[in-house]
């Protein structure tokens, strides 16, 4: 871990319903190491289909889940050892984008309390005029007037002004990090492009590093500068967002390469793809590559692990298809 790490995850595993005959119980996530640095703000996409871990990870990073093992580290501190005093400031400066803008919403409540809650908790505002100035900057920054929104009730709210108010709720904390757990899946795709906007914006203005958890390769081309790739728990392939996209080199993510929709009436969408049920249950192999029983290239050594190789265009693999060109950096 660098002196220069925000977040970091050192080596981190989450295994649910353990018991006396299956102590491992269902992995989730197995040996995670991934970390983002303070001083290069950036987006970081994590992807992968449903069952991946992707929301797992999330919920680790946001202190809602205790790792089994390995440790979540915010600025040099273990999350689960931190004083009164430091957990406050990491919950001001980690803040979360969920896929439901509707959940965060209490439908009695109007917009004004969504936005104050936050101020009055970490004592933002000196006044009520200094709140109502507050709260019109950041509804600005994110494209809406305050007159349109504040006094108003969740349902008289579009689908993509109820995101955006939870984007400006964030900004109102002066976030360093965000964690956007699938932001964009439950908005019409004419609002999509309006949001990933947004969320560049958190990086290039403002600074702030977004984990970008997605299933949707095509919005995570758009918007993240690295992409880790998800299969079972496992990172397959990472590297930069856009080359580990156009040429993917683990047989998994060519798989979730295919499954993107292409508008060329010549060729078929194989639609969204899934891991088997029997692949997620407690006591599922976790020997050797995971992927090799859905594998076209499965061979003999996929009984064990493999390490991480170089994919050829700078991006890391964990397949033995890419042993010659030796191990990644």
């Amino acid at each position: 871990m660098s002196a220069e790490s925000l977040l970091h995850f050192d080596n981190v595993t989450m295994a649910f319903g353990g018991n006396r005959r299956n102590p491992d119980g269902v992995v989730a996530l197995e040996n995670l190491d991934l970390e983002i640095r303070a001083d290069e703000p950036s987006i970081i996409a994590i992807a992968g289909e449903s069952g991946s871990g992707k929301s797992t990870l999330a919920r680790l990073g946001l202190g809602m889940l205790k790792p089994t093992g390995g440790r979540v580290i915010y600025k040099g501190q273990d999350l689960w050892s931190m004083s009164g005093d430091q957990r406050r400031d990491y919950r001001r400066e980690v803040q979360a984008i969920f896929q439901d803008p509707f959940a965060v919403y209490n439908p009695f409540y109007t917009v004004d309390r969504l936005l104050r809650t936050p101020m009055r908790t970490f004592k933002l505002a000196k006044s009520k005029s200094h709140a109502r100035e507050l709260m019109e900057d950041v509804l600005d920054k994110v494209g809406l007037r305050a007159n349109e929104v504040l006094g108003r009730y969740p349902h008289q709210l579009s689908g993509g002004q109820r995101q955006r108010i939870v984007v400006a709720r964030s900004l109102l904390l002066q976030p360093h990090l965000i964690v956007a757990d699938e932001p964009v899946s439950m908005i019409d795709a004419s609002l999509r492009a309006n949001i990933l906007t947004k969320l560049k914006e958190l990086r290039d203005e403002f600074g702030i590093s977004l984990l970008y958890i997605t299933h949707d390769l095509a919005t995570a081309n758009q918007i993240s500068d690295k992409i880790l790739i998800l299969y079972r728990g496992r990172v397959v392939e990472v590297g930069d967002a856009s080359t580990v996209i156009q040429r993917p080199q683990h047989p998994y993510t060519q798989l979730l390469v295919s499954s993107i929709p292409r508008p060329d009436p010549e060729k078929t969408w194989e639609g969204r793809v899934e891991i088997p049920l029997e692949e997620l249950t407690p006591g599922a192999d976790r020997a050797g590559c995971l992927f090799r029983h859905r594998c076209p290239h499965a061979m003999p050594e996929c009984e064990i692990t493999p390490d991480y190789y170089e994919g050829g265009y700078g991006q890391s693999v964990a397949c033995y298809l890419y042993r010659e060109n030796g191990a990644a950096n």
